[in-house]
């Protein structure tokens, strides 16, 4: 028998160690698996001292007005980044996408906000201008669900929308390239470093791609929780007629 050849013994010995290996690591995740399943189930929901009543009878008789009303009360109530919301929109495969992102306006026209058109989104929306949003104010136990389709706003709308935000918000424009893939933080930087000395001493910088989209929408609901699981759920959906009002099982 050659030097390189191993006895059975020794086989079964090294099939023994990695079963004992296999098992041991089976059994580590298997214990922090049940570690996050307890640090899960111990979160509390709505962990305030009380939440507010919600009156749907008395809710107004437009989205728009109840959303600025909610949306000021959040900001009193102490909300972090209330103007933070989800946009929702599907893939070129009918795959839904998301991401958080900024409202910048909320009007007649619809709900406001912007990103680069070439983007994943901005794609997204050219390919099926239609998305829903989501608000989630946990202070006040409120969420918001805005659906419709998307139209965009012309080049100067959206440069003027750009312009009015930070020095940050436009090196961020600038940098560009939004979704694509990323060689190295230090080309990043690089980029970045760039794009904020232009923000500086160019703050009207154009930047082509930069678009300001509106989602006009047809359904908002709102969402009021209670402690006793005894939810609010106002609905508002648009007709020919105007906008209607019905409330849901929560």
């Amino acid at each position: 028998m050659s030097d390189d050849q191993a006895t059975p013994g020794t086989t079964d010995r090294a099939t023994d160690r990695a079963t004992d290996r296999a098992t041991d690591q089976a059994t580590d995740r298997a214990g922090e698996q049940e570690a996050f399943r307890a640090l899960l189930r111990a979160q509390r929901v709505w962990d305030v001292p009380s939440l507010p009543s919600f009156d749907p009878d008395a809710a107004p008789a437009t989205p728009l007005e109840l959303f600025h009303r909610w949306f000021a009360e959040a900001v009193e109530a102490g909300q972090s980044e209330p103007h933070t919301m989800t946009l929702a929109t599907v893939d070129e495969a009918g795959r839904p996408d998301l991401r958080t992102l900024m409202l910048h306006d909320a009007d007649e026209r619809g709900w406001h906000f912007a990103s680069h058109s070439t983007s994943a989104k901005g794609r997204q929306l050219a390919a099926r201008p239609e998305a829903a949003l989501g608000f989630y104010w946990p202070a006040q136990a409120r969420q918001i669900r805005v659906r419709g389709p998307v139209v965009t706003g012309s080049a100067t709308e959206g440069l003027a929308d750009l312009h009015a935000r930070s020095t940050g918000a436009l090196a961020a424009a600038l940098t560009g390239r939004q979704s694509e893939p990323l060689s190295s933080q230090a080309a990043l930087a690089e980029a970045s470093q760039a794009a904020w000395e232009r923000a500086r001493t160019e703050p009207e910088a154009p930047v082509p791609t930069w678009t300001l989209y509106v989602l006009r929408p047809f359904e908002v609901e709102f969402f009021q929780g209670d402690a006793r699981r005894r939810h609010v759920r106002l609905r508002y959906r648009h007709t020919a007629s105007g906008w209607g009002r019905e409330m849901l099982w929560p």
